[in-house]
């Protein structure tokens, strides 16, 4: 009756979205090896480089476990518990991206301890409600369907419930992009119609996280719109493809901010001769470093 009970196309589409997603973080891990073995592996190992391994690694290794074993289940409690530990992987993934955002933002402000101690309390807050929808007894009705493998359905209530987790964690990444946005236009100002500055606002907005960070938080709502107006077929869906782009885009981020200087994240304000002003870039002189080390 389970079965009988859900469209095979929208479930198909599902199984889509899920592939997709994978494919993705595993054809951008592959794809950005190289950059990771010269900036993370053959650099000292500090705590932002922690931070990008532990998010990166992990999202990689609940992929290959799920296909592993998917392999193995071979009956619907088996794969109503794997269910629950896939959704439990998820949320500490969200929790561990929170934290690589708060971090970035901690850096930005000239590692100002208020901003750090508010962070630190939204952070909190986010992992209780992470953990009262994923400890709970919320888990939808799970079975083996023919051809797709381990499906899961939510009613109305426990979609809402696991939907206002997805809700948290797109609140506090449009808090970090509005953090980010607004002190870069509060140092650098507002860009102008000059095409030099246009060139050097969005360069640096592009190196400081923002337009990631607002990418992280656009992708989020298609996820959430699942739970509240999808279909019980679709209802959660998108959660796996909306987690892996979300790895995907936090880990080019930190290789970015790598390429550039090694503290990563947590590189801090700089001087920008052009301007005149301490700007939030992570540029180095690197014809300057080669001189002193030759002299």
């Amino acid at each position: 009756m389970f079965a009988t009970d859900l469209d095979a196309q929208q479930i198909s589409l599902c199984t889509y979205a899920v592939l997709a997603g994978n494919s993705i973080l595993i054809y951008d891990h592959v794809l950005t090896l190289p950059e990771e073995f010269a900036f993370i592996w053959r650099r000292p190992k500090g705590l932002a480089a922690m931070l990008f391994l532990l998010n990166r690694y992990l999202a990689l290794l609940g992929i290959i476990c799920s296909m592993v074993v998917e392999l193995f289940l071979v009956s619907d409690e088996v794969c109503s518990k794997y269910t629950i530990s896939r959704q439990l992987d998820i949320f500490f993934q969200g929790i561990i991206i929170c934290i690589i955002m708060a971090m970035r933002t901690y850096a930005l402000y000239g590692c100002s301890q208020h901003l750090l101690t508010w962070m630190t309390i939204i952070i909190i807050a986010l992992g209780g409600v992470a953990c009262a929808v994923t400890f709970a007894q919320v888990s939808g009705d799970a079975a083996i369907l023919p051809g797709i493998g381990c499906y899961e359905v939510y009613t109305a209530e426990t979609a809402a419930r696991i939907g206002l987790a997805w809700v948290a964690f797109f609140v506090f990444d449009l808090l970090i992009f509005v953090l980010t946005v607004y002190r870069i236009c509060k140092t650098r100002g507002l860009p102008r119609l000059s095409l030099t500055t246009t060139r050097n606002i969005m360069d640096v907005i592009f190196q400081d996280g923002a337009m990631y960070f607002g990418a992280m938080a656009l992708i989020h709502i298609p996820n959430i719109l699942t739970y509240y107006s999808g279909s019980v077929a679709i209802r959660g869906s998108l959660c796996n493809f909306t987690s892996c782009i979300s790895v995907t885009l936090i880990s080019r981020l930190m290789l970015n901010l790598h390429k550039t200087i090694h503290t990563g994240i947590f590189s801090t304000n700089v001087r920008d001769d052009d301007y005149c002003l301490d700007v939030l870039t992570t540029r180095v002189d690197v014809q300057s470093a080669i001189s002193s080390h030759y002299w």
